[in-house]
C-alpha cells in the first residue's frame, strides 16, 4: 500500500517544529517575547498577493521558536497541571508617556526656599485639656468649640457701639477667604506661565527685598 500521498498531505498540514534562521532570535521568555532582527524578504513583502501568506509564515516560525524556548524551561506539576517556571526578565520596555515635568514652585515655596524655611508637619489631632479628648485641628470638626465660648465679644475702643461685632467678624472672615482664593489663582496663573515658557522666574518681591537689605546694609557701613 502506497502511503506517500498521505505523508505528503500530513507534512503540508503539520509543519516541523525546527525552524532555521540566519540570525538567531533574542528571547525574553518572562514576557513571552522574541525579537527577530532578520531582514524581510522585500520581494514577497512588495507582492500584494504573497504578502499575507509571507507574514503568516513569518509569524508562525517565530511563534514556534518561542514555544520551543518555553519547552526548555524547568517544569513542576500541581493540581492545575504542568507549569513552567519563567526566568527573570531581560528586556526593558520604553515608557508609554514622557517623564513628568518638575512642578513649578508657588510664591510661598519660593519665599521659604530663599529664607531657608522648612515645613514641619503638624498633627491633625490635638489634645484639648478642657474637653479631655483629642479634637481635630482642621478639616471635619476642625477647631470645634463650644457655642458658649464666644457668647460675648468685647467692643474695641473708638468703635461704633451699635455695630454688630458678630457680623463684622463674619465679614472679615469672608474677605480673608476671598483674598486667599485670589492668591491661589495668582499662583496657578504664574505656575502655568512658567510651564508654558519653561522658565520659572523668581518673585520680583524677593529681589526687591534683597536689594533693599543690601542698600540698607551699605548705608549702615558708611555711617
Amino acid at each position: 500500500m502506497d502511503v506517500t500521498e498521505i505523508l505528503d498531505a500530513h507534512k503540508a498540514q503539520f509543519k516541523p517544529i525546527t525552524v532555521e534562521k540566519l540570525v538567531p532570535l533574542d528571547f525574553d521568555v518572562n514576557v513571552l517575547t522574541g525579537f527577530d532582527t532578520n531582514a524581510f524578504d522585500e520581494k514577497r513583502l512588495a507582492n500584494k498577493k504573497k504578502r499575507e501568506e509571507y507574514l503568516k509564515e513569518l509569524t508562525r516560525d517565530n511563534t514556534q521558536l518561542l514555544i520551543n524556548e518555553i519547552f526548555k524551561l524547568p517544569v513542576t506539576s500541581n493540581e492545575t497541571g504542568v507549569i513552567a517556571k519563567l526566568p527573570e526578565r531581560t528586556s526593558l520596555l520604553p515608557r508609554e508617556k514622557p517623564l513628568p515635568k518638575d512642578k513649578p514652585l508657588t510664591r510661598w515655596e519660593k519665599f521659604a526656599k530663599v529664607k531657608g524655611i522648612q515645613n514641619r508637619k503638624r498633627e491633625r489631632m490635638v489634645w484639648d485639656e478642657e474637653k479631655q479628648k483629642y479634637v481635630a485641628r482642621w478639616g471635619y470638626a476642625g477647631g470645634e468649640k463650644d457655642k458658649l465660648d464666644d457668647w460675648l465679644i468685647e467692643v474695641p475702643q473708638n468703635a461704633d457701639p451699635m455695630e454688630d461685632q458678630y457680623a463684622k467678624r463674619n465679614e472679615e472672615k469672608k474677605q480673608r477667604v476671598e483674598k486667599n482664593k485670589k492668591r491661589q489663582q495668582r499662583n496657578l496663573d504664574e505656575a502655568l506661565a512658567s510651564m508654558v515658557t519653561g522658565k520659572g522666574k523668581p518673585d520680583a518681591s524677593f529681589n526687591s527685598q534683597k536689594g533693599s537689605k543690601k542698600s540698607s546694609a551699605k548705608k549702615q557701613k558708611k555711617k
